[in-house]
């Protein structure tokens, strides 16, 4: 079962990454969870105590249907469903770049979560600005396929505007991996040129624990 599901999502490495990023056994929120495959995986590698929201109504019943509990919800509103710090971890998974206001959404995310694991696609890769440069275009590729005119990207942005956002609201970076380019040791000393997604671990407020990458 988890070998099916990790071949499920094979084209998301960045959701492999977060997956093994989570311990066991802890209480996990993922917001925009889909069809509930990423909180099934964590449940049947990790035994996981996993809730989804989501606001398709199919997706939702996609979700149900694999047995993950999920609700009805908007990311453009507050989690007020949830108390401070009620979930060990808030994932959220390249969907930050779709809500109005992403900042106020991270306020909530450290809020309702001890811990969070946010993923981020990359504006500013340097295939997408060669595009812009070269073509004078909006970029078009593996990460970012659709049209400017039919994406539903609003706040597409770099991995150092994550990092400034994140000094801005006083939210600390525990850990920032480069995920989409492989092992690739440059990618890891530039990932904000040469990294076209990311992961982030983040919490609400410092502490003295250290991770390595």
């Amino acid at each position: 079962m988890v070998d099916k599901l990790k071949k499920e999502l094979a084209r998301r490495p960045d959701l492999l990454i977060i997956a093994d990023m989570i311990p066991e056994g802890v209480r996990v929120l993922d917001l925009g969870c889909g069809n509930g495959v990423f909180l099934k995986l964590l449940q049947e590698e990790k035994n996981v105590s996993g809730l989804g929201l989501e606001k398709n109504q199919d997706r939702i019943m996609e979700s149900i249907a694999t047995g993950i509990p999920v609700i009805h919800g908007d990311l453009n509103e507050e989690l007020d469903f949830a108390d401070d710090k009620s979930f060990d971890y808030v994932v959220l998974s390249r969907t930050i770049q779709e809500v109005q206001r992403p900042d106020h959404l991270v306020k909530e995310i450290v809020r309702v979560g001890k811990r969070a694991i946010i993923s981020m696609i990359n504006f500013g890769y340097f295939r997408n600005r060669f595009q812009i440069m070269f073509c004078g275009m909006m970029p078009i590729g593996k990460h970012l396929p659709l049209h400017w005119y039919e994406t539903p990207n609003i706040h597409l942005a770099t991995i150092t505007d994550f990092r400034k956002l994140c000094r801005e609201q006083h939210i600390v970076i525990q850990r920032e991996i480069p995920a989409g380019c492989g092992n690739c040791l440059t990618a890891k000393l530039f990932p904000n040129l040469l990294a076209p997604s990311c992961v982030f671990e983040i919490t609400g407020e410092p502490t003295t624990q250290v991770f390595e990458n």
